[in-house]
């Protein structure tokens, strides 16, 4: 795979390169102010010391630090104190920015960090709540032991910094000193619990398609909507579990008050007009969900995971093989810390031999391997939020007919460098306003009419309408006990336990371990409702609209040893239409999970086996179903112009693998985006539509032919013709679906276009495709040049690696000294190698496999893994983004784990001492 060449390929050239960077850095940036204080020292102030021994107060006695060649620790202790104390003093030498950047997020303070800029951010995430909830689960929900661990880690993190402070952190608080002299304070047990609430938000299911299908039927009918969102394919890709996998118990539920809800039509209808009412509302509301996932990275509906587990019978070595990809926003550093954590000698009082993917600010392991079992995590996407539009006067809410005061609370805002902002929160019985954050919701909704189907009960209501957010992740719970029984679980029964305790964010936990089995389970706190589906917002001063319970625990979907052999999870539906709870309507389609299940089915027929390199393998998959699809019928578009007929003959014989270096990928993903701009994005709402990046070539008098690229040609920005904003669906497996059900039928309405100036109208599906075809050749051709021979998918499909902070938005300078790439990619959207792209922008790598591993349960030392970036978070150490490289081109690294091999794979060894 043709990939940029910033990766090391050795640990002596990697430091000479380094060096040289170092020095032409120091060159440039002399010349514009940055060189007085950001010399070599600095820039090398931070890196942790690797080797030797140093105290570390509060230990009960040694602990060493194993690095390998990549930086990645595996820490030995006596007692698990000490081990989580020493992981958190490591954790903080390597990446104590990215730790504190995020602890600022979840407690709503970034402006403290970086100024007025953040002020609205800080006011959503004030609203949320996020650090108020952790605060009640530490002191309220969590058990001694899980609080013990985590004063432990944070005394390990704040030993650091008692020694460390301005560019000895990292050299973004040299550059942050410079701005606004910020010093960081210590860190606390909530400061770790609270990132739960980061990435359950991360991972909070169908939120946005709930407000984009709101503001959709301001323009659509709710037939045209449902059109838009499918009903998810049973029949063609398979849940997760059969049937068969449910524990039947007896409970206080009661199916026949909870069932399924209403249909989604019912549900539109009864809350149609209210939805007309708080358009504005749900716009802003749309534009700020945009924002804050922006801080943990890109989201978006195509973010998934892939995972999946084979029986021993059906392996080259006897025992389980589990495969583990979560699908996540490139970040660098990546947001995965690789490490092992030890006991000396494990027993009762010290349990802990395991290593895996760790998050920098949290004790423990998220995913990965111990002695016994392995597990891995895809999200499950139940839907856990709901809005609720709430009817407002000066004196409250109304409820059931009764006027209902809010509870309040203040928060104040201290922003570096400017005054401090202060806040009234308003909550519901539902949950925060979060339609106070934005200033221009005062004026809206003063007319907003009420559903017919419950009467307007509020006639002199003031504002109208406000929206209240119900979500799961506010409640305080127990994930974090989860974590550590995760860690320590030696059988199915132990895995299963720790699996009740993992509340939010909802995951599919997927099991195997060393005695041969196999198993899932589905976890999460998943409400129940009485009435409505959760598909749109709901009116919240009907009752008959609340969540009415969870589905009880012994009732969620798992599975044990299969008679299939296998497991595969990647985001699709659950279970199948029969169960009698609602997980969501809103499932990933199954692309994904089901191009895994059929590789391996074809592996295993006639009696194969699965190795671990073809599970390496299977993780690298870049086959396009969207493609498979479509390209038959643009092959049969008869095609006059000579110039789009030469790209059409790209597409014949190609085998839909989206390889980098294939211009046939290049050519097939530019049509997609087209055909999708053309069939659907015209004529979504203005409130969905975003700033697209499409280009076409025509001459100056738009009269020759589209290959006229002499003096006269120009370049159109044709998102600036279309109503000054391109609409497009960002291209996921949804919009797999919604073509699949039109492409049989020619003159479908979707395929009817008004035209413009620049393109006729279409009237039928061929048209249509052939204007697609068209358009993207001239795009291609302004983008990689006129000789489709030049053209490949990796040159447009590229990943730039972005410090999350001050590489986002930082002075140019600052984003080049921590940014890296870019690198060309294979994969794409909704591939088993999911480089996912968002058509709505462009071709850019928004969601990356975050981190890739293969456990091998008959020699655990025969495991493999890989990080997106590095171990470390300091931009010039060694360990950066050295694993960047082979992540790209699919490879991954040996995963040492017994203390024999981790011995033979040390190269720094540090002694910490009480």
């Amino acid at each position: 795979m043709p990939a940029n060449k910033n990766g090391p390929s050795g640990k002596k050239k990697g430091r000479r390169a380094r060096l040289i960077v170092i020095a032409v850095v120091l060159l440039l940036v002399g010349g514009v102010g940055y060189g007085t204080y950001w010399s070599i020292s600095t820039v090398r102030a931070s890196f942790p010391e690797t080797t030797g021994s140093l105290q570390l107060k509060g230990l009960s006695g040694p602990v060493q630090v194993k690095r390998d060649g990549y930086g990645i620790p595996q820490i030995y202790a006596d007692t698990p104190e000490d081990l989580f104390r020493a992981q958190g003093f490591v954790q903080a030498q390597d990446r104590f920015w990215e730790m504190d950047v995020r602890r600022h997020m979840t407690a709503g303070r970034l402006s403290e960090m970086f100024g007025s800029g953040q002020v609205e951010t800080d006011a959503f995430l004030r609203t949320l709540g996020w650090h108020r909830v952790a605060k009640q689960e530490y002191d309220t929900k969590l058990s001694p032991t899980t609080k013990k661990y985590l004063r432990a880690y944070s005394d390990g993190v704040n030993a650091y910094l008692a020694d460390h402070q301005g560019k000895e952190l990292s050299v973004e608080y040299a550059a942050l000193e410079f701005e606004n002299d910020y010093k960081p304070e210590k860190w606390t047990p909530v400061d770790s619990v609270a990132w739960l609430k980061a990435m359950a938000w991360d991972l909070r299911g169908n939120l946005q398609d709930e407000v984009d299908r709101a503001l959709a039927s301001n323009r659509l009918s709710a037939k045209e909507i449902e059109e838009l969102y499918p009903a998810y394919p049973y029949s063609r890709n398979k849940p997760i579990v059969d049937k068969g996998a449910v524990d039947e118990t007896t409970g206080a539920f009661d199916p026949k008050a909870t069932a399924t809800g209403t249909s989604a039509d019912s549900t539109a209808n009864g809350v149609a007009d209210a939805t007309q009412g708080f358009q504005t509302q749900l716009t802003s509301l749309s534009r700020t969900l945009d924002d804050v996932p922006a801080l943990l990275g890109p989201n978006g509906t195509g973010i998934g995971s892939n995972s999946w587990v084979i029986a021993g019978r059906y392996t080259t070595t006897g025992k389980p093989l589990l495969a583990n990809d979560p699908h996540l926003a490139p970040q660098l550093p990546s947001v995965w810390y690789q490490m092992g954590l030890h006991c000396n000698q494990v027993s009762t009082a010290c349990p802990y031999d395991v290593a895996g993917f760790t998050f920098s600010g949290m004790p423990g392991v998220v995913i990965g391997h111990n002695q016994d079992i392995a597990w891995g995590m895809t999200n499950l996407g139940a839907d856990v939020t709901d809005l609720y539009l709430e009817k407002v006067t000066d004196q409250g809410y109304l409820y059931d007919g009764k006027q209902t005061p809010f509870k309040t609370r203040e928060e104040t805002i201290k922003v570096a460098g400017g005054k401090s902002r202060t806040i009234i929160v308003r909550s519901t019985r539902h949950g925060p306003i979060v339609s106070d954050r934005d200033d221009e919701l005062g004026d809206v909704g003063k007319s907003a009419p009420v559903g017919s189907d419950v009467g307007d009960v509020a006639p002199d209501r003031g504002d109208g309408y406000a929206v209240s957010l119900r979500w799961t992740a506010l409640d305080p719970s127990n994930t974090m006990d989860a974590v550590f029984g995760l860690n320590t679980a030696k059988n199915f029964t132990d895995f299963r336990k720790a699996a009740r305790e993992f509340a939010v964010p909802s995951q599919n936990l997927i099991y195997a371990d060393t005695k041969n089995h196999i198993g899932y389970q589905a976890p999460g706190k998943i409400p129940t409702r009485a009435k409505g589906d959760g598909r749109y917002p709901a009116p919240g001063w009907d009752s008959r609209y609340d969540w009415n319970g969870y589905i009880p625990q012994s009732e969620l979907p798992w599975d044990y040893d299969p008679k299939r052999g296998y497991i595969v999870t990647a985001n699709q539906a659950v279970i199948g239409k029969d169960y009698k709870y609602k997980l969501t309507d809103d499932w990933g389609y199954g692309a994904r999970s089901q191009r895994i299940t059929d590789l391996i089915e074809s592996k295993i027929k006639d009696n194969g086996k699965i190795s671990t390199d073809d599970m390496q393998s299977m993780q690298m998959d870049n086959s396009s179903e969207i493609a498979e699809l479509l390209t038959p019928y643009l092959l049969k578009i008869n095609v006059k112009d000579s110039f789009v007929r030469e790209a059409q003959k790209l597409l014949e014989g190609w085998d839909y693998t989206q390889d980098s270096d294939s211009p046939a990928a290049a050519y097939f993903n530019a049509v997609y985006r087209n055909v999708l701009m053309l069939a659907f994005g015209n004529k979504l709402p203005k409130e969905l539509r975003v700033k697209g990046q499409c280009l076409r070539v025509r001459p100056a008098d738009d009269s020759g032919p589209a290959d006229d690229l002499n003096g006269k040609a120009r370049l159109v920005r044709e998102c600036g013709q279309r109503d000054a904003a391109s609409a497009q669906p960002d291209g996921g497996d949804r919009w797999y679906e919604v073509l699949r059900k039109i492409i049989k039928d020619p003159k479908n309405h979707w395929w009817k276009t008004t035209g413009s100036r620049l393109e006729p109208a279409a009237t039928n599906r061929d048209e249509l495709l052939g204007e697609a075809m068209k358009d993207a050749r001239a795009e291609l051709t302004a983008k990689l040049g006129k000789d489709i021979n030049s053209w490949s998918w990796g040159r447009l499909h590229r990943l730039t690696l972005k410090n999350q902070t001050l590489g986002t938005d930082g002075p140019g300078v600052v984003q080049w000294l921590l940014n890296r790439g870019p690198w060309n990619l294979s994969g794409g959207e909704a591939a088993v190698n999911a480089t996912g792209w968002n058509a709505a922008g462009g071709y850019d790598v928004t969601w990356v496999p975050s981190m890739r591993m293969v456990v091998n349960l008959d020699d655990l030392d025969k495991s493999r893994w890989i990080n997106l970036t590095g171990a470390s978070g300091h931009a010039y150490n060694a360990h950066y983004t050295d694993q960047t490289e082979k992540w790209a081109k699919g490879e991954l690294l040996p995963w040492s784990f017994s203390e024999s091999a981790v011995k033979k794979s040390t190269d720094d060894e540090l002694a910490l001492t009480p």
